[in-house]
């Protein structure tokens, strides 16, 4: 088992930080990248991960890369790890550390999928929205948390809130069939020159299409989700399924919890695999540029850092010690790392990505 000697270190800073009332979220629980010369320099972007379905510790190093070293933005990455803080364990729900690096931020993207961050850590949340900082939510955020315990809230409130209330959207339903139907971005024309629309033209993730049934008048529409008959690129349409096309991408403005306005970017796309699609990268990175107040670049530079080898969507079961065995670090996902991970059982062939070996 790798790192024997790094878990000692991590478990021991743990205790060390628990006793002195710490929530145990040092820079040794977190992916940090200083910005490089680019237009974000100075401005800071914490990354949420933690899910257990889409492989968003996979994905949000990679946009965090590129996000640092191409266009100058600080990133924070945080991850969801286990009880004892000593390994990345996506599979437990009140594991992500970090939340106070959202004091300073200037951007947050997430790709949760129903965490349950403690009273102290929604505090961090809440105050982020306050001030009415942007949020870029993708994939599973529609449903991101189970709960968050703040009284600034009003109380309890449940992942029924924070899609509908922050990105326009909560959970709905699966429109296209579930590893078989892909999803397509089409362009919505009335929105066709929207910045964040900036030389994107082929978006495709084997990801299936959302249903979507809450937008208003008021949420700028810039993709609509295309379900196609298979997971190939160039597969066809559904023509049962498109008539219309459910929302793929879309601005809301959304109203903080002490009623204060701010704006969200939401993609119901955002697997790792989906990720795969040069376009999606770019629409992620024209949405940051654009919510943080910067001119979007007219062909933004996506390209991989680092090779990326992104692991299918699926949950892993059977795989009781799966986390444990991986023992993942934040380092492994960090500058000159290329990991790579076993896909779920039961997961199709997909050929339309880069592995190790290929």
């Amino acid at each position: 088992m790798k790192h024997t000697f790094l878990r000692f270190f991590f478990v021991l800073a743990f205790a060390v930080q628990a006793s002195l009332g710490s929530s145990g979220d040092g820079d040794s629980f977190v992916l940090s990248l200083e910005g490089q010369e680019g237009p974000g320099q100075g401005k800071l972007v914490v990354l949420v991960s933690g899910d257990e379905e889409y492989r968003t510790e996979e994905s949000m190093p990679m946009l965090a890369k590129i996000l640092a070293e191409k266009h100058g933005f600080t990133c924070k990455v945080l991850f969801s790890w286990d009880e004892s803080g000593t390994y990345i364990d996506p599979d437990n729900h009140q594991g992500v550390r970090g939340w106070h690096y959202l004091n300073n931020a200037d951007l947050m993207i997430i790709g949760t999928r129903f965490r349950n961050p403690s009273p102290e850590d929604t505090k961090h949340i809440t105050q982020f929205l306050n001030a009415s900082k942007p949020v870029i939510g993708i994939r599973t955020s529609t449903h991101a948390f189970k709960w968050l315990d703040d009284r600034t809230f009003g109380g309890k409130i449940t992942f029924k809130d924070f899609g509908p209330k922050i990105l326009g959207e909560g959970w709905v339903s699966h429109h296209g069939k579930h590893k078989y139907e892909g999803a397509r971005g089409v362009i919505e024309s009335a929105n066709a020159n929207h910045p964040i629309l900036n030389g994107v033209t082929d978006v495709f993730g084997p990801t299936d299409v959302y249903g979507i049934n809450a937008l208003t008048s008021r949420d700028t529409i810039l993709l609509r989700g295309q379900v196609t008959e298979n997971l190939k690129p160039d597969s066809k349409p559904v023509a049962s399924k498109n008539d219309p096309m459910q929302p793929l991408a879309w601005i809301h403005p959304y109203t903080s919890p002490s009623g204060n306005f701010g704006t969200a970017f939401c993609t119901t796309m955002g697997g790792s695999v989906d990720l795969v699609s040069e376009d999606l990268r770019r629409l992620i990175i024209n949405a940051s540029y654009h919510l943080t107040g910067l001119e979007v670049p007219s062909h933004a530079d996506v390209a991989y850092v680092d090779p990326f080898y992104p692991s299918f969507y699926g949950f892993l079961k059977n795989k009781k010690d799966y986390w444990k065995n991986m023992d993942m670090q934040p380092s492994d996902y960090g500058l000159g790392k290329s990991p790579y991970a076993e896909d779920p059982s039961g997961t199709p062939e997909w050929k339309f990505r880069d592995t190790p070996s290929n």
